[in-house]
């Protein structure tokens, strides 16, 4: 006959373990809802540091200087009126932004919303807001509201021409020849010093 101190105790420490169990199982969902909460909330706060950055690089958490709050004051910016006024003159975004000084990336950036156009450069724009199709052509082929950088290479290559007109000017900012065709420049160079004499 089996002793019955001992068949209490194992019986004890059978009801024992199956309560831990029941315990430590509540307890490890609630660690897995708590490790799956804070990796949610850590996301978030990933999100919304990038959301921080772009803010600040777009200049919406930074204080406008006062020609800028000038400027955003008279004229303002809608992506979609630049994106219909651009087709409606009929320019790629390469040659728009040659109309307001500014690269074809700028003009995407803009049309998309990803960034805001300056205050100098919002102007620019407004200014372009009564252009039709042949005056938008005709200042870009004058050359109009180009960027500072290229007007300042124009000069230079206009410059070294010495004023023998636009052939001297792309013949001065033109690349240097390199390999054969040194050798074809120079010849060609020796047979016009030869004919003209």
């Amino acid at each position: 006959m089996p002793n019955i101190g001992a068949v209490l105790r194992e019986e004890i420490a059978r009801l024992s373990r199956r309560e831990n169990r029941s315990e430590i199982d509540k307890t490890r969902k609630a660690t897995t809802q708590h490790r799956r909460e804070i990796a949610q909330l850590k996301r978030q706060v990933v999100a919304l540091e990038r959301q921080l950055k772009l803010l600040v690089r777009k200049g919406i958490g930074a204080t406008p200087s006062a020609t800028e709050a000038t400027a955003k004051s008279k004229s303002r910016f809608v992506a979609k009126g630049l994106r219909s006024q651009r087709t409606r003159l009929g320019l790629s975004a390469a040659e728009f932004g040659k109309l307001v000084g500014v690269s074809a990336q700028s003009v995407y950036n803009w049309e998309g919303e990803k960034a805001r156009p300056r205050g100098d450069q919002l102007a620019r724009l407004a200014s372009l807001r009564g252009v039709g199709k042949r005056e938008a052509a005709a200042r870009l082929a004058h050359g109009e509201g180009s960027t500072p950088r290229a007007a300042k290479a124009a000069g230079k290559a206009a410059g070294k021409g010495k004023g023998k007109g636009k052939r001297a000017a792309r013949k001065a900012t033109s690349r240097k020849p390199r390999g054969k065709a040194v050798k074809t420049a120079k010849a060609a160079k020796a047979a016009r010093a030869a004919a003209k004499s």
